[in-house]
């Protein structure tokens, strides 16, 4: 999901994005303006899925038909998407130096 939350009231947009496994880009699968997309960004809260502020991605993705693919131009943008989205499920827990292996601990001579 994906909102525009420098616009006004009335032209705050909003987009939601589906990736499945096997598809070979990400889809739109909901975009709107103003009331839509209060919908949009309540639907997404209520399902508890991560809602991104990118004013510029926003109005992008916003030019892409529904249920189409994003366009090769803006793979880059939303992988770096999916990467912070994936990192939300999955945050990096630091390694102690007692769980490394002997030979990757560093030495103090």
């Amino acid at each position: 999901m994906i909102i525009d939350e420098k616009t006004e009231q009335l032209k705050r947009q909003a987009l939601a994005l589906r990736y499945r496994e096997g598809d070979y880009a990400p889809r739109v699968v909901a975009k709107g303006y103003g009331v839509l997309a209060e919908r949009i960004i309540a639907e997404a809260q209520r399902n508890g899925v991560p809602i991104h502020g990118s004013p510029e991605l926003s109005s992008l993705l916003m030019q892409v038909d529904l249920d189409a693919h994003i366009p090769e131009q803006l793979y880059q943008a939303v992988a770096e998407l999916l990467v912070w989205i994936y990192s939300l499920d999955h945050p990096v827990q630091p390694v102690s130096s007692s769980a490394m292996p002997q030979s990757a601990q560093p030495s103090l001579e």
